[in-house]
């Protein structure tokens, strides 16, 4: 196997990273070399996505790597889903990407309802329900009379988006599109005729193309001002989540997986569709995988909860590191305060921690029967709940809380799967997070197996590797990452 090396820009809401992914020999080798933050926009009252932010440390990336003499057989980019950009006529990006958690899209899906069905929708798209769905982000946009709407030739979605602006090149990328709650599941293109119904202008839609596919090369300027030559850039698994199942090191189908990051994404792999009463009802949602595969997950609210409890904590003169966070948490460990976290109350609220200490005591007299989407409570035996929680006790709760709601929706997810779930794969950064993974374990009775933490970048790599030809399919691709990268195992120690 020749020497190959590969560049994997990998985008999250409150930061962003670049990776070189190496082939020597044949073995594969990954380093870190630029990082830089992100964050919403707020203007006017609105949330946007600097995305001309992103794309500075992108070229700040590139110029690093052509001074250090790299030399690069692709760029590939992975991002968020259901937020995009808007193109003029004339190829111009107009104006910024709205940010998903603008809450402009409030009970849009409500309104849309009065046209179309609930249930109807969801059985043409199989996506669940969420305010920020891109579709339900065009149709506020197409009610309101957005002007930089009115006036787009095409919309890209945030990783497309990106690729553009390095390569004055458009596509739409599978897994990216299938998160839009516009795909027809059987015809993997676009439902025009749902969005003709809906008002909503097809034309604005690329048709989708599947990861692995060129999107073109550096733009001439950009390939001369960073030294690197016109570096193809690869519509790989643009989405996150599906760069990350791609990267799961798992020996068969025998699992569910759970990405932890902001979002925890709870899921399994499965090879078509599953939508059906039950699914809808659950609310599960089917997105598109690699190699044909489907990731039939639900959205759970993840570390969001901490990193907005950090970001009150640090404005009030206290600082925790994630290894305090994990003390603490163990010292209270018994605390017995329970949430939701997916209650919307969590979505984006002023004061995070308050917000926590507020649901604790407003249903500290819930009975145990209640199931925990419904509660955030004691059992009848524990002692009452204060209003005055420490930062300690929130950590707990939020933990304990979490692995809870893991087993609910594990449980839910067997009822579907074709087969028995035998053990969990967490990806992501939250694999990092040995409490957690070992509470996670003892909720759910089934060992879990914790890394790799840069899984989405890994999968990125691995993408491009196999457009290059290196690798064959996916099965392939996770025995290089099992046989590369070092997992834990943490097995149920109490139930």
């Amino acid at each position: 196997m020749d020497n190959h090396t590969f560049l994997a820009f990998d985008c999250g809401a409150t930061s962003g990273r670049a990776l070189l992914g190496r082939f020597t020999e044949g073995a594969f080798s990954m380093e870190e070399v630029y990082r830089f933050p992100n964050q919403v926009l707020e203007l006017g009252g609105s949330c946007y996505w600097n995305v001309w932010s992103i794309y500075e440390h992108f070229v700040s990336c590139l110029r690093k790597l052509g001074r250090d003499g790299v030399r690069l057989d692709s760029i590939g980019i992975d991002t968020w889903g259901v937020d995009f950009g808007c193109i003029g006529s004339d190829g111009t990006l107009l104006g910024l990407p709205r940010a998903y958690r603008d809450p402009y899209t409030a009970g849009v899906p409500e309104k849309i309802f009065e046209t179309l069905p609930r249930e109807a929708l969801y059985a043409a798209t199989g996506i669940q329900i969420m305010d920020f769905n891109t579709i339900f982000q065009l149709y506020a946009q197409t009610q309101a009379g957005d002007a930089v709407l009115a006036a787009a030739e095409s919309i890209l979605f945030m990783p497309d988006l990106l690729s553009y602006l390095l390569t004055g090149k458009a596509v739409c990328e599978y897994t990216d599109a299938s998160t839009s709650g516009m795909m027809d599941q059987a015809s993997r293109q676009f439902n025009t005729k749902l969005l003709r119904q809906l008002g909503i202008r097809p034309d604005v839609l690329l048709p989708i193309v599947q990861p692995g596919t060129r999107v073109g090369v550096l733009r001439p300027e950009l390939a001369a001002a960073t030294g690197l030559g016109p570096v193809p850039v690869i519509a790989v698994a643009g989405h996150d989540t599906a760069s990350a199942i791609a990267a799961v090191p798992a020996a068969d189908e025998h699992f569910a997986y759970l990405s932890s990051g902001t979002w925890s994404l709870m899921g399994i792999e499965v090879p078509a569709p599953i939508i059906n009463a039950a699914s809808a009802a659950a609310n599960f949602t089917n997105e598109g995988g690699i190699d044909g595969t489907t990731r039939f997950l639900k959205n759970i609210t993840g570390m969001w909860l901490l990193e907005q409890c950090r970001k009150k904590w640090h404005a009030e003169g206290r600082d925790y590191s994630y290894a305090q966070l994990v003390d603490m948490a163990r010292a209270e460990a018994a605390f017995s305060g329970r949430i939701n976290p997916d209650d919307p109350r969590f979505a984006n609220p002023a004061d995070m921690p308050a917000e926590i200490c507020a649901a604790l005591v407003g249903c500290s007299a819930a009975p145990v029967s209640v199931p925990l989407a419904k509660k955030c409570s004691r059992s009848e035996n524990r002692p009452q709940l204060r209003a005055d929680f420490s930062d300690a006790q929130i950590v707990s709760c939020i933990y304990h809380s979490l692995a809870e709601r893991y087993k609910e929706v594990l449980d839910l997810l067997q009822t579907f799967a074709p087969f028995p779930i035998e053990k969990l794969h967490v990806i992501g950064g939250g694999s990092a997070n040995e409490l957690l993974n070992q509470w996670t374990a003892d909720a759910l009775g089934i060992p879990v197996v914790a890394g790799p933490t840069e899984a989405t970048a890994i999968g990125n790599l691995m993408l491009q590797a196999r457009t290059a030809g290196l690798v064959a399919d996916r099965w392939q691709m996770r025995r290089l990452i099992a046989d590369t990268f070092q997992v834990k195992m943490f097995q149920p120690q109490r139930r």
